[in-house]
Order: C-alpha cells, then structure tokens, then sequence
C-alpha cells in the first residue's frame, strides 16, 4: 500500500535549558542510599530477596504442566542421552577418572534448576571448561611427580586422587568467586568481553582440546606441559612418536569418529521427519563398549579402556585450603570464562523466546552449582551451546527438562555406570573431537569481519594467536588487556563533525571533510594579543609625551609629536598587513571557512597638546571610546561565522578535564568575537555541569538549548558580529 505524503508542523518557542527545566516542571530526585535498604527488615522484603535468589519458588507454582511437562520430560530425556558420553569424555579432558564427569553432570545440574533464571541453557561440563580445568591439574600434579621407583612406571591411583582433589578445590574457588560476584552486582563484568574476543578465546581453545586428545587417538604417553608454547611443543612431541601409535587405538578413534559423522549428517538430513534426533553419541558408546568386552580390545590390542567405574555417589569432601593460594588465579579466570559463555548464550535464548535473564543472579546460580559440585568431587562447569539446542529444539521450556537430566544421570551413576568399564578411551576422544564442530566453524568469522570490521577482526586474531602461544589463562588475560587498550586508543581519536541544515527542516548532519581551511583560533589569538600590547606600548608612549607637551607646552614638540604619531600609525598599518596576508587556517573544532578581511587601525593625528591631552582621557575612561581591541579594529582576518553550536548529545558524561575543555572552548571563541553555545545534553550531563561548578556569570544555562535546532535559531536571530554571518555547528 503506497503512503500518503502529510505534512506535519510543530510550533513551540526556543527553549533553552532554564526554560525547558521551568517548563517541564523539573524536580531534583531525592537521594536514596541503598545501603539502608538493607537492613530494612520486613515480610514484604524477606520475599522478594527469597524469590529474587531462588527463582524456582516464583515460576514453578504458576508452571502449566499440561502445556509443557511432555516437552521437558523428552528435551530432560534427549539431554541425558548427550549428557552421558559427553560428561565421560570431558572428564577424560580435564584430568580425572571418566566417573567424575558423571558426578558433574548430576550436581550442578540439580543445582542450577533452583538457582537459574534462564529457562533453556543445558548447565553441565563443556569443552572449553574442561580443557582449562585440565591445564590446572596436569601442571600442578603432572604424571613426573608420581613415578614408582621401582619401574618408573606412574602410580596412577595416586594421580588421579591429587587431580580430583585440585579439580574439586579449583571448583569450590569458582563457585566462590562467581557468588561473590553475582551478589555485589558485578555481572557487567561480561561487558568487557566483547562477541568477537569470546569468539575467538573458544576457537583457540578448540584448538587445545583437539591437541590434548591426540595421546588417546593415537595410544601415545606424552609428558605434561603447561604454560606458554606448551601447545606447540606437544605437537612437535606428538610428531615425534608417531612410530609408536597403537593400531588398535587409531583404527578405534577412526571408526567412531567416521559413525559419530554419519549419524550427525543423517540427523541434519531427517531433521524435519525424526520426533527426536538420533542419539549417535550413545549408541557409539554402547557398541563400543560391547565390541570391547566380546572381542577384548585391550588384551589383545592393547587399547586403553576407561577402568574400573565406582557405583553409588561419594560422600562430601571439605576443599584443601592449602590449595587456595596455587589455584586462586586460575579460579578466577575460570569462573569469568564460564560465565561469560552461559550469560550470552541464556541471553541469545531469552531474546528468542521473550523472556529475562538477570546477569547478577545467573552468576549466583553458576557459582552455587560450581560451589556444591565441588564439594561432592566435581570439576569447574558451565553451558554446553549443543545440548542446549537440544533441549530447546526438543521442546524444553523451562529448567524442568535439566532435572529431568540430572535425575537420569543419577540412574546411571548409581546402576548402569559400571557397565561402561570396557569402554575405550579413543572413542571419547572421538567423541569430543567431533563435537568441536560448532567451534572449529568459527574460522569463518575471518572472513566476515574482514568486511565487517577489521577492529573487531583485530581483537579476533590477537585472541586467537596469544591464546594459542600463552595457553588458556594469559591468553585471556592478553586479549581482555589489548581489548581494553584499543578500546582507549579509539577514543583519544574522535570524529568530528561540522553540521549543516537539511533545507527547510530541523535536520542537521555533517555537510563534508574539510582540509586545511577554517579558523586556527589559537593562532588568531596569539596575533590579537601582539597587537594589543602593541597598542598598549604605544598608549603609554602617548602619554609620556602628554606629560612633555604640557609641561614645555612648546610648538616644536607638538610638531614632533604629530611626526611620531603618524610613524607609528605608519608601522601598525605595515605590522597588520604583514601579519594578515596568510590564508585561513583549520579551525580545531571542525572545518570552518575565514574571511581574510584586513584593515588597519586608524589612529587619530596628534597635533596640539590639546588632543594629546584628549587622547591620553579617552585610554584611562575605554568606556566613552571605541574599542581598539575587535578583530576588525586590529586589521585582523574575522571568522566567516559568528556563532559555535557543540553539539553534545553523544556525550554521557563529563569529568573534569572535560569541564576545562568547555571552559577553554568558550573563552577562546570569544575572544576572536565567536559566541558559544551547547545543544542536546542529557540529563546527567546537565547535572555534572552543574556539580562542577561549569555555569558561572558569563556562562549561563541560557546558552544551554533543548536541541541544536534551538540553539541555531537563537545565534541567528541573536549574531554577536555580522547577521550575514553564518553560523558553525560541530558535533563532539
């Protein structure tokens, strides 16, 4: 349907912002101290905090079971299918005994189904997270440290005991780091890792899962590293004992990854016509373990299996607080990863699906998770974005379906979990392996930022590369550090704009570039004041021969009087136009064209000791005298315009180095006879003005205006010089 053109026209005065403040009714807001909320005590109170911090209590009352429960029992359901291998796998990832990545994906699960806000993210063990708890505990207990002596063989009983106790204490700090945070507001934190550095920190770290899993595809014992270009000498150690791989170990890794593919193609292919995807994962683990136990892989083939899976939960362990002062680093980076990665994708879900994710308390319900798994043996977690879109694609609506999960887990771990003791070790290396698609795609952000935005592309690559060479925590450390820099880099270098209006509108935008052309006030100022104390120098000389002329009160020295005045007259005329004969210079605040007008003083003729005298009354009273000091006066070049409109409105703050700035701005325009104005400031900008003391006698809120349109038409019907004079708007 083609719109009707219609012509619309509002009338209103000029308003500056004195009248805007008396015309809205402006009312200054009372102050209110939120600390002494807090201790305010009341019933009302005591239910919102207990709402506010355990959320269950408000949405699971009104929750419509009818219209969801068979969703989040099939999406609970097909979680727990991808929970299972995935929870094994990833436990093998960070270090520890497969049986722990099951006590991981119980725990914090349950946990975050009473804590959560987010109804769809799948809370659980997650590559990247794994990855990072396994540099944590392969370099404070490395298998060096527990060779037997006897047959320099490792006592792996003994590592796995030392690694569990690291991964359990590392995740009680985490837990603690993350409610700490969550409960002084600090969830803005995530602000500071921008789309494209988390992008390019999982990359990297894909990178590093899919290295560390190369000693289980292959059968290789490979030394532990840890800290910078550790990745790069544990591929060169990989490449170097590539003759030692075990056959039966590759030919393993390789089937299961070829099957694990198939069935993923096969799922994208019938996606449309399968209730529920194929649970590939699961099935490759059931029949690998299967062909492991008839066919005895690892007696025979000498494949390494996952080993003996304790049945039945552990009972709680106190963290080593001997540890706190080796892993707090660690625990702290650790705890801002794995938020960061469930804040954006539980947003990227409620944005979905219409719904609110409060930061501060996805940060309580993640740290209490990571706090009460550490306590029952388990390792630092965080969301898995594949199972999440699982359990979203499979129709879960609320965190119902991660209890309905965890609760399968819990069958698993206290029944089924010793029947995956043959299971081989290279088929969740495969497992993990494959599951890194999502990850590894995102090279393709390369090329989109490329012709998106090369600053972003920017942060992208140094993440990546220092991510790569410094391993997990300094390479985030480096990429958060460059980040910032350039984010201060590219605001020491603003854009300026000067404005023009869109012909018979209130429209202003910038009219073009300039280069080299405008006003150089600076310049222009430095000139004015030589002539000034020129005039001055010249004034006192005047009366210093007054003084002369009336005490001789001879003729010949009211010749030589009259001779030196018009050779000084001479000199000014020769001074001015020496001085005026350069071109316009670029004005600091945006382009601006001058007119190079120039005209010397004209100085009256002094002839008879009566007008020196007369002179010499009109320098001590200026007010009865015209004023010499004007541009115009001094035979100086004047601006072309006669008013400086700054356009504020970008600005959300002032400190005080911003309030000099302005002040300068101001004295400096008037000097050269340019009249300043400020147009579009917010509220809180207004109120910094005032707190700093910004509006004094010559600086008023009348020369504040409620938008640039305002303040153009006051300079034009209010010219300080010339009416014809145009009139400069900027935009800072």
């Amino acid at each position: 349907m083609e719109l009707r053109k219609r012509n619309y026209y509002v009338e209103r005065p000029l308003l500056n912002q004195e009248q805007l403040e008396e015309l809205g009714c402006l009312t200054s807001a009372t102050e209110t101290h939120q600390w002494r909320t807090w201790f305010q005590c009341s019933y009302t109170r005591a239910r919102a905090l207990l709402l506010q911090h355990l959320p269950v209590l408000a949405w699971l009352p009104r929750y419509p079971v009818r219209d969801w429960l068979l969703g989040d029992l099939l999406a609970g359901l097909s979680v727990a299918i991808m929970q299972l291998p995935q929870g094994l796998a990833y436990a093998l990832l960070a270090g520890l005994p497969p049986v722990f990545g099951l006590y991981s994906s119980f725990y914090p699960v349950f946990i975050y189904f009473l804590f959560g806000t987010s109804r769809h993210i799948s809370v659980g063990t997650f590559a990247v997270m794994s990855v990072m708890v396994g540099s944590v505990t392969e370099s404070l207990a490395p298998d060096e440290d527990f060779l037997q002596a006897e047959n320099a063989t490792v006592d792996e009983e003994a590592r796995d005991a030392a690694r569990v106790q690291l991964a359990a204490t590392l995740s009680v700090l985490v837990g603690l780091f993350q409610v700490g945070l969550g409960l002084v507001h600090f969830g803005f934190v995530v602000t500071y890792l921008s789309e494209p550095l988390v992008r390019g920190y999982t990359t990297a770290a894909s990178i590093q899962v899919f290295v560390s899993q190369l000693k289980y595809v292959f059968g290789l014992q490979l030394s532990s590293r840890s800290g910078p270009l550790s990745l790069i000498y544990t591929v060169l150690e990989v490449c170097w004992k590539l003759p030692q791989s075990v056959v039966g170990t590759v030919v393993t890794a390789l089937v299961a990854g070829v099957v694990l593919v198939l069935v993923k193609l096969l799922n994208d292919k019938l996606q449309r016509h399968l209730p529920l995807p194929l649970p590939g994962e699961l099935l490759t683990l059931i029949g690998a373990t299967g062909i492991s136990y008839g066919v005895g892989l690892k007696r025979r083939f000498g494949v390494d299996v996952v080993g003996n899976i304790p049945a039945g939960l552990v009972p709680p362990v106190a963290p080593n607080p001997q540890l706190f002062a080796s892993l707090v680093g660690y625990a702290f980076t650790i705890a801002v990863v794995g938020f960061a990665i469930a804040i954006s994708l539980g947003k990227i879900f409620a944005l979905r699906h219409g719904y609110r994710v409060d930061s501060n308390q996805e940060l309580v319900a993640l740290g209490l998770s990571n706090l009460v798994g550490g306590i029952f043996r388990c390792f630092p977690v965080s969301c898995s974005m594949s199972r999440s879109l699982v359990q979203e694609s499979t129709g879960g609506n609320t965190q119902v379906a991660g209890a309905v999960s965890s609760l399968f887990i819990l069958i698993i771990i206290v029944k089924l979990g010793e029947l995956f003791q043959d299971l081989p070790k290279a088929v969740l290396a495969a497992v993990i392996i494959v599951n890194l698609k999502g990850m590894l795609k995102q090279f393709t952000d390369i090329c989109s930022l490329w012709k998106a935005n090369r600053v972003d592309l920017l942060i992208w690559l140094v993440t990546f590369v220092a991510t790569i060479l410094l391993n997990l925590d300094l390479g985030l450390a480096v990429a958060v550090v460059f980040s910032l820099l350039l984010v201060v880099f590219r605001t020491q270098l603003p854009r300026y704009s000067v404005l023009g209006q869109v012909p018979d509108t209130d429209i202003y935008r910038d009219v073009a570039e300039y280069s080299e052309c405008g006003v150089d006030v600076d310049h222009l100022i430095s000139r004015k004041k030589k002539l000034v104390k020129k005039q001055e120098q010249k004034l006192k000389r005047l009366k210093k021969l007054q003084k002369q002329t009336a005490a001789s009160k001879d003729t010949s020295v009211s010749i030589e009087v009259h001779s030196s005045t018009r050779d000084m007259e001479s000199n000014n005329m020769e001074d001015s136009k020496a001085e005026g004969e350069g071109s316009a210079m670029s004005c600091r605040d945006g382009g601006a064209h001058a007119c190079p007008e120039r005209k010397a003083t004209d100085l009256p003729a002094v002839s008879t000791g009566n007008e020196l005298e007369g002179m010499a009354a009109s320098g001590q009273e200026g007010a009865k005298a015209p004023d010499v000091t004007t541009l115009k006066a001094l035979g100086l070049p004047q601006p072309h315009f006669h008013s400086l409109i700054l356009d504020l409105g970008a600005l959300s703050f002032v400190d005080t180095v911003c309030l000099k700035s302005l002040k300068n701005i101001f004295r400096d325009f008037r000097e050269i006879e340019v009249e300043v104005y400020m147009a579009a400031c917010h509220t809180p900008v207004v109120a910094q003005l005032e707190a700093g003391h910004f509006f004094d006698a010559s600086i008023t809120k009348q020369h504040l205006f409620a938008s640039v349109h305002d303040a153009v038409l006051f300079a034009l019907q209010h010219p300080r010089s010339s009416p014809a004079s145009p009139v400069l708007m900027t935009k800072l």
